[in-house]
């Protein structure tokens, strides 16, 4: 990569940071029992603790929202940040496994990566992963992958991921 993109110095070579995972669950919260929220919670930290192999955090709601029945301090969502020997494990279950399993997968768009050269991965359905056995499946969730890199600009970025060798989609000039 050094001599693709011209770096001298080989500390100057993008790198991948970290990876969130992230998903929320707050529609299907607002409308249930204390009892049903807890066994929603477990679900859902379950199955994001398989698929990350580690336990997720619960996020809270900020601040009141009365069109959407939200209350200030209710759980509604989940966060694992993924750093080195887990990062690396899960980066590799999700290009060779994860992606191509998905419904209708044609490769990760290039617009998905932003000016600072992170990458967002939106999937709907959490049981693509091969940790999740669609059999015993009650709740489907969707996820949020960002895979966070300290590349420079969004042309880093892209040649980093094709190094690395996630499928990306070939831009179309136009």
């Amino acid at each position: 990569m050094m001599k693709e993109m011209g770096f001298k110095n080989p500390m100057a070579v993008p790198r991948i940071k970290k990876v969130v995972l992230n998903t929320s669950f707050g529609r299907e919260v607002v409308v249930k029992t204390s009892g049903e929220r807890e066994k929603l919670y477990k679900l859902v930290t379950q199955d994001l603790g398989l698929i990350a192999g580690q336990a997720p955090v619960l996020t809270k709601a900020k601040k009141s929202i009365a069109g959407f029945k939200l209350r200030e301090g209710l759980q509604i969502g989940a966060k694992v940040t993924l750093r080195k020997d887990r990062m690396w494990d899960f980066l590799e279950r999700l290009i060779y496994l994860s992606l191509p399993r998905s419904r209708d997968f044609k490769g990760i768009d290039p617009k998905n990566i932003d000016k600072n050269g992170n990458l967002t991965i939106g999937f709907k359905e959490h049981i693509s992963f091969p940790e999740i056995f669609t059999e015993k499946e009650k709740t489907i969730i969707g996820l949020q992958i960002t895979v966070s890199t300290n590349a420079r600009s969004k042309k880093e970025g892209l040649a980093l991921y094709k190094f690395l060798g996630f499928p990306m989609k070939e831009e179309k000039n136009k």
